[in-house]
């Protein structure tokens, strides 16, 4: 569910700023990405820092769960699952999550104005980026915010609150806005209600994962944009 919090963080560290009465919209960031050659996730130093912030997120986080006195991958369930049966469960409930989310992104681009708007507004900054990398950064990506939103703030503020502020965080400009905005808050909740439900986080990283590599190399290699015909092709007979 980072795929546009990535490609966010990507284009605004790719790009130089302007100036206040010359900033652009987050698409026409992207576009002028595409056009000077690789996005960010394409070169070696935003890619880098963009592991980092999400590994540094990740650690803060885990460090801060234990600090306050709980395990960073475990609350007590409401399903009562201990050992294996826990971690089982939440896999395979995170398995399902991922796989109908990866499918379901692939309708919504096609058939849904703001999920077309993000895509295309995003793929200029993976453009170029190798499958080493967006890989790195799906897993990256996944366990700094599944640490923080799930494995931290779930037990502090519940899974109401954790959702509704890990939707807030994905905000990008433009149409798309509060489309993905509510996607992500919606998402967060699966993730947060597989988390409190088996007592595992490895289900929600796992999924959390899938998904981000999926999309990461859908936004990359697809263009939702649609083709003209050609004339030639309809009129040529046998």
């Amino acid at each position: 569910m980072a795929v546009a919090l990535v490609a966010s963080l990507a284009v605004l560290l790719g790009v130089p700023r302007a100036p206040a009465q010359q900033q652009l919209p987050l698409g026409a960031q992207g576009q002028r990405l595409g056009e000077d050659g690789p996005g960010p996730l394409g070169r070696r130093r935003p890619a880098l820092l963009i592991l980092a912030a999400y590994l540094t997120l990740g650690a803060t986080a885990a460090a801060a769960t234990v600090a306050l006195g709980h395990d960073p991958l475990r609350v007590d369930g409401w399903l009562d699952l201990v050992g294996p049966a826990s971690l089982l469960v939440s896999l395979g409930l995170g398995v399902c999550v991922g796989a109908l989310t990866v499918a379901g992104t692939r309708v919504l681009v096609q058939r849904v104005a703001w999920a077309r708007a993000l895509h295309e507004a995003l793929r200029p900054s993976v453009k170029g980026a190798g499958d080493g990398w967006l890989v790195a950064i799906a897993v990256a990506s996944a366990l700094g915010e599944e640490l923080l939103f799930r494995g931290l703030l779930v037990p502090l503020t519940g899974v109401v609150l954790s959702s509704l502020l890990f939707g807030a965080l994905h905000q990008v400009r433009g149409e798309a806005r509060w489309g993905w905005a509510v996607w992500a808050t919606g998402m967060g909740l699966l993730f947060a209600v597989i988390y409190a439900a088996t007592g595992s986080l490895v289900g929600p990283i796992a999924a959390h994962v899938a998904i981000n590599a999926a999309n990461l190399r859908f936004l990359r290699d697809n263009d939702p944009a649609p083709r003209s015909r050609q004339l030639g092709g309809l009129l040529r007979r046998r």
